[in-house]
């Protein structure tokens, strides 16, 4: 079983341990204490094991860059694009925060994949993505270049990363709509700020303050777990920056020519056709690319 199985399992097992009905039947109540005392054993064991050395659910943010409009609507492009690619793999993509501009682009999207193997395959795709096209509202054919900045954080789990109460700011709103127009009357939309290291995280697209607070945690957690990894990464794998990029949010990995109908990633120097395809979510022969690079050319620790 995968971890996530497991934990699952653990869950279950929890719960019918806390049901009073359970305690009535003394031999299924002995035998689910036992199941729960093996299986918390083997979870501990997966973990030393290193099997899980990679979180399995992402938080990914795509930022609007250079390009004004169409940057904005590229931004959409790219999360409509990871979207699609998540439902392929079976995955659940869940919606966090946005901030659209009055054509319905993206300045900011925020949202989760959860499933799989979700942080291993996407984990490429943090960088600076650029796009060179023909505007709709270009009248004399030229070509424009715009970009996204995309970021793929790893979901942090509570142990993971201690954040303590009074390193936290809380601020609550009601949820905007597109053009900052109120769609809520009740201050449900969750802001916060961690003082310690200025990070600020906000959550609006849950009806609950409580879930969007929950929310807004989740991303905290993860923003603070990926500039961890990325230290230790800086720290111990001069290499990689040989090989893969520095994986700074400001380089430049991929660029979308629609003219020439090609899509190349500047890091491994591969180019593929078709991107009304790829645009749709057919962005697998780019994660495995970038998957077979990383295992041939990066050290293992």
């Amino acid at each position: 079983m995968e971890l996530n199985e497991l934990q699952q399992r653990k869950k279950e097992l929890e719960e019918l341990l806390s049901n009073p009905e359970t305690f009535r039947d003394h031999k299924k109540s002995k035998e689910l204490a036992i199941e729960f005392s093996k299986l918390e054993k083997e979870i501990a064991d997966y973990e030393r094991s290193g099997k899980d050395a990679l979180p399995h659910n992402v938080i990914m943010e795509i930022r609007a860059g250079a390009g004004g409009d169409e940057a904005s609507l590229f931004a959409r492009q790219l999360f409509e694009m990871y979207q699609r690619f998540a439902d392929m793999q079976g995955w659940k993509t869940v919606l966090i925060d946005e901030s659209k501009n009055e054509i319905g682009g993206y300045k900011e999207v925020v949202f989760e994949i959860d499933g799989s193997d979700v942080y291993r395959k996407l984990r490429w795709e943090s960088g600076v993505h650029r796009v060179q096209r023909t505007p709709a509202t270009e009248k004399m054919g030229r070509i424009h270049t715009s970009t996204a900045s995309v970021a793929v954080l790893p979901h942090a789990r509570d142990v993971d990363i201690e954040i303590k109460p009074q390193d936290l700011r809380l601020e609550f709103s009601r949820s905007g709509g597109a053009g900052g127009q109120n769609v809520n009357k009740v201050e449900t939309a969750v802001r916060i700020i961690h003082l310690p290291t200025g990070i600020a995280v906000r959550s609006q697209e849950e009806r609950s303050q409580v879930k969007n607070r929950e929310r807004a945690m989740s991303i905290l957690r993860a923003r603070l777990l990926d500039a961890k990894i990325q230290e230790e990464e800086r720290n111990r794998a001069a290499h990689r920056k040989e090989q893969i990029g520095t994986g700074d949010r400001s380089e430049k990995i991929r660029t979308y020519n629609f003219p020439q109908d090609r899509v190349t990633d500047h890091r491994i120097k591969e180019s593929w056709h078709n991107i009304p395809s790829i645009m749709a979510g057919n962005i697998k022969p780019i994660i495995d690319a970038l998957g077979k690079f990383e295992a041939q050319n990066l050290p293992h620790n």
